[in-house]
């Protein structure tokens, strides 16, 4: 039996330093928006070492309230530098996890016991005996006792200090899914399909993901002393404004914190995107009108009163709080001229620039136009989001002449069902011993085809045998998709880069050698144009990591003269478009080159029908694409601009090193 220190209840001493938060009208939960990530995961950690040093001083126990899930890892990893560069002592720390998946093994890739050793514990000096994991090997006849036992554990330490917490898709903290009651307390629960859904990737397939975890309840959550919810990227937007800006209910566990007298959203600026200071900053209060948000509102605008925005009138900006707008920029009409016009600007059905023949008088001129052909370089994270995220440009851009070059910058090799690898690997064998080649490696492959893959087990790292078989799979489909857009096999650059290779969902930090990788290319090409994946708000995905290594490398060259006359585009992945404020290149697309799109994404025969991490859109990737880009054209004409069948937008990276 583990001996436990009572530490009596107090409150946090008010000299303690607190995490600034910003509130309005419409915030029922203090927030705290940071510009990046990083910032936001080091407040978190300082206000932990600062109540951490207080307690020392005290002589008593910190017990911490801890989360999983890649949210909390720069907390953790702020937390470990501190402790071994300025000497912060985890002996007195008392930790609670949330959760863990139930059944689950502690040494299982997934499990949550494993997680905070590899990301926390290993790395500080925590006694073992005050660490406190909900137990996913215990029978379920036992599971009712334990989950009482660590609410008792909870309340002997005194309580906890501090509770960090992530929040899901559906607004659950914890495990708490939607329905779960404000007295919850710690239980086994079944989890809903959206949570499953968005654990997949972590264990290779939502078949996998175990239907059910032992979680902290809600009110037990509520019995901190102290709560941060770390929000970070784009898809967490919607159910943060929910959770912050609506009303309390037990749908969205998270809206319980309104509730609470010392809960805050630790946000970066995606995460916060979707809060009415930021998607509608004139509501909150007077701003300072700039082009990009008159852009915003103007558009804003149009949308809730469904007309063109030629049509919007005096009337419909004072009725939606656009007064300060008018008051500051003149009339309505000439608003709405302004911003139609720079929106129409966007449109380009030549988005590497026209060849001299074939300018009309009045055409709007791109970066470097006068450069007819272009060397096009496109950066694609995976061996398939060049063609679903820019399919349709990639193809005018090889019809239009200019020389495209691809750069794939991962294998992919973690996305490949293993029925796909099984598939291929018989038939290397059935073609080797069908011509007679080398019939002692055939015989080894298929041995290592009876003992790895027909007998892997679910979460199961591949063997580098099999990591290159699917690594193949995922080029021979970049190969097909490509050819059918026109593009050379010579002009394809299969790069592999390092930080991706291992084996796992989890990446290893961006290093010289990928940036090097990527400086080698550029100076070979030396494009004119460079497009790659734009995901800014994506703080932890690969997409992220692959554009930070394209726009290192890219510092690393900015001073050549092939540079100066090079323009970066960014275009968005799978999931989100770009909204219509942001895009400084529309390129329409004709409904041939829609389905000449479709048909190269279907060459991605792997990612057909399912995908391994299919994120939370159930649909095949074709259909997401073809939806993205069908509904931006719809709002362009919805606007007044020219009907088309489908848009793919772009923004122009202007030089932001912030976000390096």
């Amino acid at each position: 039996m583990t001996h436990w220190t009572i530490a009596m209840e107090t409150s946090l001493e008010d000299s303690l330093p607190k995490i600034d938060t910003t509130q309005n009208q419409f915030e029922k939960i203090p927030c705290q928006v940071f510009d990046h990530a990083r910032d936001a995961s080091a407040a978190v950690a300082s206000r932990i070492a600062n109540l951490m040093r207080l307690r020392q001083e005290e002589g008593r126990n910190c017990v911490l309230g801890l989360a999983t899930g890649s949210t909390p890892v720069g907390v953790y990893n702020e937390l470990v530098r501190i402790h071994k560069q300025e000497a912060l002592s985890f002996a007195n720390v008392i930790t609670f996890n949330l959760d863990e998946y139930y059944p689950m093994n502690p040494d299982a890739l997934q499990s949550y016991v494993r997680f905070m050793n590899e990301h926390l514990f290993d790395h500080v000096d925590i006694p073992s005996e005050k660490i406190n994991i909900p137990d996913g090997t215990i029978s379920k006849h036992d599971v009712a006792e334990f989950c009482a036992r660590y609410e008792t554990l909870i309340e002997l330490n005194g309580g906890i200090d501090i509770q960090i917490l992530g929040i899901g898709r559906t607004g659950h903290i914890g495990f708490n899914e939607p329905g779960s009651s404000k007295k919850s307390t710690t239980r086994l629960i079944t989890l809903d399909r959206v949570t499953r859904t968005d654990a997949a990737g972590d264990f290779y397939g939502e078949e996998n993901v175990p239907r059910r975890a032992i979680t902290m309840g809600v009110g037990t959550i509520l019995s901190a002393r102290e709560i941060f919810i770390i929000a970070f990227g784009e898809h967490k937007a919607s159910i943060v404004a929910e959770a912050v800006e609506g009303d309390v209910s037990s749908i969205v566990s998270a809206s319980f914190l309104q509730d609470h007298p010392n809960a805050c959203f630790i946000l970066d600026r995606a995460a916060a995107d979707s809060l009415t200071r930021n998607h509608c900053p004139w509501l909150v209060g007077p701003i300072g009108w700039n082009k990009y948000l008159i852009r915003k509102a103007v558009i804003w605008l149009a949308q809730k009163q469904k007309k063109p925005i030629l049509k919007l009138t005096d009337e419909d900006y004072n009725e939606e709080g656009l007064q300060d707008l008018l008051a500051d920029h003149g009339a309505a009409y000439d608003i709405n001229i302004r911003v139609f016009r720079q929106i129409n600007s966007t449109i380009a059905g030549w988005p590497g620039g026209k060849p001299d023949e074939k300018k009309m008088p009045g055409d709007r001129r791109r970066p470097h136009d006068d450069i007819f052909p272009k060397r096009v370089l496109i950066f694609s994270p995976h061996p398939d989001d060049d063609v679903i995220s820019m399919g349709g440009t990639l193809i005018r851009l090889v019809d239009q002449g200019h020389e495209v070059h691809v750069a794939y910058q991962t294998s992919g090799n973690i996305a490949v069902f293993d029925d796909d690898a099984i598939r291929f690997c018989d038939f290397m064998a059935d073609f080797n011993k069908a011509f007679g080649v080398a019939p002692k490696k055939a015989s080894k492959l298929e041995e290592h085809i009876e003992t790895f893959l027909r007998h892997k087990k679910a979460g199961q790292v591949d063997s580098p045998e099999v990591q290159v078989i699917k690594g193949l799979i995922r080029q021979g489909e970049a190969r097909a998709a490509t050819r059918m857009c026109g593009v050379p096999e010579s002009n394809l650059h299969f790069m592999n880069l390092p930080f991706y290779e291992t084996g796992t969902v989890k990446k290893k930090p961006l290093g010289e050698r990928d940036i090097k990788m990527i400086v080698e290319l550029l100076e070979q090409i030396q494009p004119h144009q460079i497009y790659a994946a734009g995901d800014l708000r994506d703080p932890h995905g690969t997409h992220r990591t692959c554009l930070r290594a394209v726009l290192q490398a890219c510092q690393q060259v900015e001073k050549d003269d092939w540079y100066q006359q090079c323009t970066i585009w960014l275009y968005r992945g799978a999931w989100h478009e770009w909204e219509p404020h942001e895009i400084d290149m529309a390129v329409p697309l004709s409904p041939n080159e829609v389905m000449l799109k479709r048909n190269a994404i279907f060459k991605h025969e792997s990612k057909k029908d399912r995908a391994v991490f299919p994120g939370h859109d159930a649909r095949e990737f074709w259909q997401r694409a073809e939806d993205r880009n069908a509904t931006t054209a719809r709002l362009f004409d919805s606007l007044g601009l020219a009907e088309y069948e489908a848009i793919e937008g772009f923004v122009r990276w202007e030089g932001d090193v912030s976000f390096l």
